[in-house]
């Protein structure tokens, strides 16, 4: 079923789990993360990144993905991760994502609210779910010109006060991108913000993330982590094996059964450690 992002965190703020956010950049992936999710009777969230949006068309991507969730026995939401333009995340609310994020994290802190503010307005008639990011997550690879930020507390009061996103993306120590190594996460930052804010907060970057830094989080008001990475990995790692045992093979469809059903695997380690 297709839901919003309000309608997966509450539940999740309230019981003291989490949900998995996973990027996907096709049917085969997103169709192993729903299967994952429907196995274990768990809501999950679909989500979209930048490289994917400049790569595929929204409209196209909704097609593709929206009768995948309205066709699920689970809660699915389809989310628009990191945009820092206005009019595209728009464009997306209106072709049907069902959760968005505008990005203003490399803006001052003013202008920042600001957009946030301009998205939440056009958002809630249409009942789509708005994140924002108030500090800012670097990339381990890929985005250079991210700056490295945490979070500041006043600042992302004010976010809240201000524009009232529905969840709010904190920088304490993650990084977006790591493939092998972990951060250490920065509990004392992480503590005042969770004392002070009273939204679901959002991880990115989960898969650079320790196991027990994870279930930490998700027990406090941590109800969203963005994982990537890791699914990549496992795709990518099942589909160089595949080839590289049976030389001759050519056929798509039978090279996805094999890799289909091993990021299923990757995604349900994530949605148990989650807590769901």
């Amino acid at each position: 079923m297709l839901v919003n992002l309000t309608d997966l965190m509450q539940p999740a703020l309230k019981n003291g789990y989490a949900v998995p956010c996973f990027n996907v950049f096709g049917y085969e992936d997103a169709l192993a993360v729903v299967n994952a999710a429907q196995a274990r009777n768990a809501g999950v969230i679909l989500a979209v990144n930048l490289d994917m949006t400049l790569f595929m068309p929204l409209d196209h991507i909704i097609g593709m993905l929206k009768p995948l969730a309205q066709s699920a026995s689970v809660p699915v939401c389809l989310h628009l991760d990191h945009n820092y333009d206005i009019p595209t995340v728009i464009k997306a609310i209106n072709a049907g994502f069902t959760s968005v994020m505008y990005d203003g994290s490399q803006l001052p802190i003013a202008e920042n609210v600001a957009g946030v503010k301009q998205i939440v307005a056009h958002a809630k008639s249409k009942g789509v779910s708005v994140e924002a990011e108030v500090g800012s997550v670097p990339y381990a690879t890929g985005r250079d010109h991210i700056k490295s930020e945490l979070t500041d507390v006043r600042e992302a009061l004010m976010m809240l006060e201000q524009a009232k996103p529905d969840v709010l993306a904190v920088s304490v120590g993650n990084v977006h991108r790591l493939e092998n190594t972990f951060v250490d996460i920065d509990f004392v930052r992480f503590n005042e913000l969770q004392a002070a804010l009273d939204v679901p907060l959002v991880i990115h970057g989960t898969s650079g993330v320790k196991t027990h830094d994870i279930q930490i989080l998700a027990k406090g008001n941590v109800c969203k982590f963005n994982i990537g990475t890791c699914l990549r990995q496992r795709f990518g790692n099942t589909l160089r094996k595949t080839l590289n045992d049976n030389p001759h093979l050519f056929d798509r469809l039978t090279i996805m059964k094999t890799i289909v059903p091993q990021v299923s695997d990757e995604a349900d380690k994530m949605i148990r450690l989650l807590g769901q």
